[in-house]
Formats: C-alpha cells, structure tokens, sequence
C-alpha cells in the first residue's frame, strides 16, 4: 500500500522557480571550468554537470506534466526557458513525453526486448548506442537543427518511414507532425541561440562543452530506459522506483521514483516519495544498468511481469 494518501496536490511553484535560478548558474559556472580550468578541474566540471543540468531537465519535466505552475501561462513559460539547457524544444519534448506515457512498454516502445521479425542486432546497436553511449541525447539537438533548417522533413513520408522508423522514433515524428511549425522552430532556435550566447559570454571551448554535454547524454540516455528495462509489459506500471545516491535523487527532483510518476503523472516532484509502494521491488539504478549490457532479449507478451535481475 501507499504510505500517505493524498486527496490534493499543492504544485511549489516559488520553490521550482528557487530551484530554476540556482540551477541555471550553476551550470554555467561548471561549462566555464569545464572550459578554462586545468583537465582535473574540467573532468570534475563534467561529472557534476551530467547530474546537475538533469535539474533544469526536471523542471522542464514538471511544466511537460503542467506541475511546475498552476498557471498556464508561468507553467509554459518556464518550460521553455528549462529546454534550451538540454538543449531542445519544449514543445517537442512535451510531445514526445506524454507519447511516452502513453506507449510506454508497448511494440513501439521497448528497447530492452526485440520482437518477432525484428534483428536482434539492430535492437542491440539501438540500445548500446541510443541509451548505453548517449546517442539518445544526441539525436535531439540533432533533431532540433533538422528542425531549423529543414523543417519539411518531418512530415516527409521518406523520412517518417525510413530513418525515424530505423531509429525507433518514427510514432513521436508523426506526432510532430501534425503540430504547427512556428512555435517548435522558434524554441529550436531559441535552443541554439541559447547555446551560441553561453559560448560568446563565457568563452567556451569545444573540448570542454563537449566534455560536459557528454557526460550528462552518457547519464540522461541511460537513465531513460534503466527506469523501465524489465519491468512489467504494462503502460502505467512499466516502470521501476530506483535505489540511487540521496544527492543524484535530489538533484534529478525525484525523477528516478519513476513508477510513482507513471502511476501519478500529475503528483509535482515533492509528492513522489509519499507515492512509492514500499512493497514492491526498488532495484539500484547499477542493478540494472549494467544488466542491459548484455543485450535485449526476445519480447515476451503485453501483460507479462517483470524479469527483474537478479545480478
């Protein structure tokens, strides 16, 4: 059973602005020394970037989920100006995430499995690349820059059923598709002119905004499926509460209580520790992790539990 039962949510909107002014310094300040700092410093810089620019990431999160405000207005708002640290559109990511709860362990999304019919080793590039290497982040900004220039692409029948449908994007492209072009080119450029700024005023360097940016696509492309491998084939409970560090949980906005999330999608970051069935099965974010570097498995039934490691 759920400890605590809530009738309410109280959304904490000055606490996720606080959150949003310390953060985004923050992780200008770590790009910088990343940058001009000797290569002990900038190793360290990314190690701490991976974790802290998955706050604005959270954020960005909540105003997907229309929690980060109670008014809609504020809520947008601040969506859009958390996405460009990813660096994205909020308006994309808002489609491709509630596509997300709603496909969520189903044929069109399920990277730990392969299924009848499909190559085991093109699943397995897909999952070693995508989630394990950090080519899940990349294909975003990447995503985005097509977006800028190209738009057309992504209601071209050739690319929609070509590399989006290689790349296992093809339903959240169709999706894209059928949303006006105006507001998502505008926040893909604002991505970019975000970035541009920051290297201007703070004099980057390739090495080490690559450095860091690496860092955080190896943790945020990990952490988006080691939340979901093996768990049940369900839509809401495909998902797992994970052990971490108390720091990583706190600065993530408890993101990795996902399982609370997918059951309570509209529970603000605060209420999720209330949410966590203290019954059910918590494995460690390592615990799973490193099961997915043996590879995906044949895809058992929708409905099928999950087939938690063991080691």
């Amino acid at each position: 059973m759920i400890k605590k039962p809530i009738a309410k949510f109280h959304i904490p909107e000055k606490r996720n602005v606080a959150i949003f002014m310390l953060a985004m310094p923050a992780t200008w300040g770590l790009l910088w020394l990343a940058s001009h700092g000797s290569l002990a410093w900038a190793l360290l810089a990314a190690f701490a970037f991976a974790f802290l620019n998955h706050t604005p990431f959270s954020l960005m999160h909540e105003a997907v989920h229309g929690v980060f405000s109670a008014n809609k207005f504020r809520n947008d708002l601040f969506g859009t100006l958390c996405a460009p640290a990813f660096p994205t559109s909020f308006t994309l990511q808002k489609i491709a995430h509630l596509g997300h709860h709603r496909r969520n362990r189903t044929d069109e999304e399920l990277y730990d499995y392969y299924l009848p019919g499909q190559s085991r080793a093109l699943r397995n590039f897909q999952l070693y690349a995508g989630n394990l290497m950090g080519f899940y982040w990349l294909c975003i900004p990447v995503s985005n820059m097509i977006y800028l220039v190209a738009p057309w692409i992504y209601t071209s029948r050739r690319f929609i059923e070509g590399p989006a449908r290689h790349l296992g994007f093809e339903p959240y492209i169709r999706e894209i598709a059928q949303y006006s072009g105006v507001r998502i080119w505008s926040e893909c450029l604002l991505a970019l002119s975000y970035q541009v700024l920051l290297w201007w005023l703070l004099e980057l360097t390739w090495q080490g905004w690559l450095m860091c940016y690496w860092a955080f696509a190896l943790h945020w492309s990990a952490l988006q499926y080691v939340d979901h491998a093996w768990s049940p084939r369900d839509v809401v409970n495909g998902a797992w509460n994970l052990k971490v560090s108390p720091l990583s949980r706190a600065l993530a906005l408890n993101y990795h209580y996902h399982l609370a999330h997918h059951r309570f999608p509209q529970a603000p970051w605060s209420y999720l520790p209330q949410l966590v069935n203290p019954d059910e099965p918590t494995p460690s974010f390592w615990q799973i992790y490193f099961r997915l570097w043996r590879g995906t498995r044949p895809a058992p039934a929708m409905g099928a539990p999950a087939t938690l490691p063991t080691r």
